[in-house]
């Protein structure tokens, strides 16, 4: 019997190597396919061709007796490499003649994304981070665009010790909050002026299907350009005014991070122990573990910004409290039937969407147990 299953496992195990060098043959004819998109200045996303790949793969698969499920978990996450891989082939320049680009704040994680995407895309790129304001004059002097990638408590401050660059210089700022950072912005620069807010974390490699949200502030013919790079790195843009992103951002942002916060101080109360609860988990909670850790791993400072920088964001908690309250109320008075039509209320609120985040939960928790060891 073990004999017979060694055989067994050698055939497989040959296989799996067949496979790692399709594998490799596919992503070294991707590499040829982002030195082409490069060359023409093409789109690094393609969602028709990404699509029809998985569509076709999906009906050959169920011919062949194999899971259409599983073939497209393996193409997505093929196809996902495949653009970190055409990232690294570079981008056509959209705008040649522009002046040095500076990012402040370069060092960070979003600066040095920021950085790479441009130096990619042909453009010199200056860093001044907190340590190089000495040679800030001669840094900036020259500029074709600033990018502000520093905490909002800091925009206005780094906004007050930019006097050296050109009227024409276009000035970029990636903060969370638009309406202290653009403002600010607006009132020291008479020249263009762009609010970009990048909705991802920058340690995926790549923008692709990254959505980022664009604030215009001032002469937008001027950074046209920048925006159309942007949608070639692979980006989402969605456009909306100042005050429609903030009050959305006190939303996903300050009342979500917030509620994360708290969930963390909760555990940290109990003393919960966390390798058996993990032990114990089903893969639902396991996420929502994920998802507090996630926070806890991040700046401190940038979390604090986000959460208590906004008035908003305190009238929004306010109210939430004020709702779990009342829900609180219906659990100590065991108004179960209450607790039910409430729960039909807000399923019929959600519409379409509640079968489309059920969906999209399984393949997610299908993920993460498949990560367990």
């Amino acid at each position: 019997m073990i004999e017979e299953l060694n055989i067994l496992r050698k055939k497989i195990d040959k296989i799996d190597q067949d496979l790692l060098k399709l594998l490799s043959k596919r992503l070294s004819l991707v590499s040829e396919v982002g030195e082409i998109k490069s060359r023409y200045g093409l789109f690094i996303y393609a969602q028709d061709r990404e699509e029809i790949i998985v569509a076709c793969r999906r009906k050959e698969a169920i011919k062949l007796g194999v899971s259409p499920d599983l073939i497209e978990d393996i193409l997505r996450r093929v196809i996902s490499e495949s653009y970190c891989n055409e990232n690294e082939k570079g981008f056509k320049t959209l705008c040649p003649n522009l002046g040095p680009i500076v990012i402040i704040g370069g060092k960070g994680k979003m600066g040095q994304f920021f950085c790479k995407m441009l130096t990619l895309s042909g453009y010199t790129v200056r860093i001044l981070d907190k340590n190089d304001w000495t040679n800030a004059e001669l840094i900036l002097t020259d500029a074709g665009m600033v990018i502000i990638s520093v905490p909002i408590h800091l925009v206005t401050n780094i906004v007050c010790k930019l006097p050296y660059i050109p009227h024409n210089c276009i000035i970029v700022d990636l903060s969370s909050i638009k309406k202290i950072s653009l403002n600010a912005i607006l009132s020291a620069h008479s020249g263009p002026v762009l609010g970009l807010h990048p909705m991802f974390n920058p340690d995926h490699g790549s923008m692709v299907k990254q959505v980022v949200i664009c604030c215009d502030g001032r002469y937008p013919e001027a950074y046209q350009w920048l925006l159309e790079q942007i949608r070639l790195w692979g980006a989402e843009l969605y456009f909306c005014n100042i005050t429609e992103h903030d009050r959305y951002m006190s939303l996903t942002q300050g009342l979500c991070h917030f509620i994360t916060f708290i969930a963390g101080y909760y555990l940290l109360k109990e003393n919960i122990d966390l390798k058996k609860v993990l032990s114990l988990s089903s893969p639902i909670f396991r996420l929502k573990l994920i998802t507090i850790g996630r926070l806890f791993a991040q700046d401190p400072q940038l979390y604090a910004d986000i959460i208590m920088t906004s008035e908003n964001n305190l009238i929004l908690i306010k109210r939430y409290y004020r709702r779990l309250g009342r829900i609180l109320t219906l659990l100590e008075q065991n108004k179960k039937q209450e607790f039910i039509d409430q729960f039909k209320k807000i399923k019929n609120w959600l519409g379409i969407y509640t079968d489309l985040f059920f969906i999209e939960s399984r393949k997610i928790l299908r993920q993460i147990n498949h990560m367990q060891k």
